[in-house]
């Protein structure tokens, strides 16, 4: 049975959710990609065999959730000890429900055959340089102007990029937050994390809490383009008076106070895993009773399973990602929801996504993300740079 735990929200939020919630109502899932220089930092990132297979999650990432498997990028982005990606997860789960996706793309190292959405400039800098993201404000302003362009009455946002967690971590600093972040390895290097984000303030010339009130200062100094992009899709979409859950962990924490520290105090919700909220070194709870957000966790009981897809996760590997908690989040709402509006689900039906659905048990999903995994290793020739990594997966 699925396990959800809401902690704190307003009656505001309540009333958001309740009218995105609405028979006729409209929800998009927007995936943003983006690369930093700050994943080939040694130790830092598990999203990938190793670096240069990783410049390829993002892309791979995108396909997979779009068409079900990798369809120019060449891998199916899995961990050095074989966890497979997140995205295995939200497709499968977009399977099941049928809902709308977009990727946009926030600056990647790697092209996607993914239909995207691209914002102005390039991938990011090392962290550790003077400037992480040049064109932060430009990355952020056309993100903007799209969220306040999508009629859609909901919004769930999601992030892949390697890496992540530490630029979130610097953002998080630079802004005077509370700076604890997970990571998509068992144990949580976090002193190295805290060395590369001090490393990375020294260059920019930037002491803890420097940047509170200027989000762009800390994205351009200490951040990656997805913080910009998300931030700037978030804040245009609250503006437009769409409702936006952050489908993550403490990557969408980040982008979260950069919404905060522009001022914007509409609900916000945020929609994680339990490996996530479990995992204390995150600290995703109090962060989000920092913020002010409506907080959702869903654990998908994947001990339930002994399928080597699942086996990875329980054991403390990715734990997010590609919006899986907020891909897991909507198997709950689907039930209060009902069926999808016929549009997105014949959409859905016409790239793979299958057939919406009103309520779906954890059971279904675990089920589907076998079939998934199965199907994506089925896929893979032997020649395919990730065909040796799901062999050893699946051995």
């Amino acid at each position: 049975m699925q396990r959800a735990v809401v902690a704190r929200g307003s009656a505001a939020n309540a009333e958001t959710r309740d009218a995105a919630s609405a028979p006729n109502s409209t929800m998009k899932f927007v995936l943003t990609i983006g690369s930093t220089a700050t994943a080939r930092i040694d130790g830092i990132s598990a999203a990938g065999a190793d670096p240069d297979l990783m410049v390829h999650t993002p892309s791979a990432d995108a396909e997979i959730l779009t068409y079900g498997e990798p369809t120019q990028a060449p891998v199916v982005p899995v961990s050095p000890t074989g966890c497979p990606t997140p995205a295995v997860v939200t497709r499968a789960v977009r399977e099941l429900l049928g809902f709308e996706t977009v990727v946009l793309n926030a600056g990647t190292a790697s092209a996607t055959n993914a239909p995207t959405v691209d914002l102005p400039g390039a991938a990011g800098a090392d962290v550790r340089d003077e400037v992480a993201v040049g064109d932060a404000a430009e990355k952020f302003e056309a993100a903007r102007a799209h969220g306040r362009s999508i009629p859609d009455d909901e919004l769930v946002v999601a992030e892949t990029i390697p890496g992540g967690t530490t630029t979130a971590m610097g953002v998080l600093t630079a802004l005077g937050e509370e700076r604890t972040v997970s990571s998509s390895l068992p144990e949580n290097p976090l002193e190295l994390k805290r060395d590369v984000v001090a490393a990375g303030l020294d260059a920019s010339d930037l002491d803890r809490g420097d940047a509170a009130g200027d989000p762009l200062a800390a994205v351009r100094a200490v951040g990656d383009p997805v913080l910009a992009g998300v931030a700037g899709l978030t804040v245009g979409a609250l503006e437009s008076g769409t409702s936006v859950t952050l489908g993550g962990g403490t990557q969408m924490s980040a982008a979260a106070a950069l919404v905060r520290h522009f001022g914007v105090d509409a609900p916000l919700s945020q929609s994680t895993t339990a490996f996530i909220a479990n995992d204390e070194t995150a600290g995703v709870r109090r962060l989000a009773d920092a913020l002010d957000l409506d907080l959702t966790v869903t654990d998908p009981e994947f001990a339930a399973s002994d399928h080597p897809a699942m086996a990875a996760y329980v054991r403390g590997e990715a734990k997010e990602g590609v919006g899986m908690g907020g891909a897991l989040g909507l198997v709950r709402a689907a039930g209060e929801r009902g069926p999808a509006p016929t549009d997105v689900a014949s959409d859905a039906a016409a790239d793979g996504a299958g057939e919406s659905a009103g309520d779906v048990s954890m059971a279904e999903v675990r089920a589907r993300v076998s079939a998934v995994y199965d199907r994506l290793l089925a896929t893979v020739p032997d020649e395919h740079p990730a065909a040796q990594q799901l062999d050893g997966v699946a051995e």
